[in-house]
């Protein structure tokens, strides 16, 4: 039987993403999900504004979603998955200056598409209960190790010029997360843009050649 076309929300989902896979109404709460936690909060939103949201009932929610604490945990665990798989993707390109340029460019783009989704991912995942929170935390802390791997080696390359290298990691992380917090604006709009300047200053940042 073919399933309902899946539901793709601005800076929640788009039509490449995995996480479409599945039956439609789990589709429809993980998108319910993340508009409710972007909006309220974790400890403020309940089991019925996200079922609401979706059109359930609030025990309805309970057929794809134990609990809110496993739907919080599956969309933190798809977003920083994603940007894990974006980093290490880029990891593997041999030139010091388009591999770091690529980290920033690819991790722009997608906290710019998904932007949503990566305002939940920053702000929500302490919340998660013990297990799941370190299963993040140890992706957060991979994603932090690729960086930093691929800025040190461009030193040692002597392709970057940094005083502090692991300042500039941080710095340069950071700046590409943020922008879950302003895109898009009226001027601003495009991920791909974004993407490209973001790479640009960050081969200015580490002085590349």
């Amino acid at each position: 039987m073919a399933t309902a076309t899946p539901p793709y929300a601005a800076g929640i989902l788009t039509a490449a993403d995995a996480a479409c896979d599945g039956p439609p109404k789990a589709r429809e709460l993980f998108v319910a999900g993340v508009e409710a936690f972007a909006a309220r909060g974790y400890h403020a939103t309940t089991t019925r504004d996200i079922a609401s949201r979706a059109g359930l009932s609030p025990a309805g929610m309970y057929v794809h979603y134990r609990s809110k604490d496993e739907l919080l945990a599956a969309i933190c665990r798809f977003g920083h998955g994603r940007v894990l798989e974006l980093m290490a993707a880029a990891a593997k390109i041999r030139d010091p200056a388009e591999r770091i340029a690529a980290m920033a460019r690819d991790s722009a783009i997608f906290h710019a598409e998904h932007h949503t989704v990566a305002r939940v991912n920053q702000n929500e995942y302490r919340a998660l209960s013990d297990g799941p929170r370190a299963e993040v935390v140890a992706m957060r802390r991979e994603i932090s190790a690729l960086h930093l791997k691929a800025m040190r080696a461009g030193v040692r390359k002597r392709a970057f010029r940094v005083a502090d290298v692991d300042g500039t990691s941080v710095a340069l992380l950071t700046m590409c997360h943020d922008v879950a917090r302003w895109f898009p604006t009226r001027e601003v709009d495009d991920p791909r843009r974004v993407g490209d300047l973001y790479a640009e200053l960050a081969l200015r940042m580490v002085g590349a050649a």
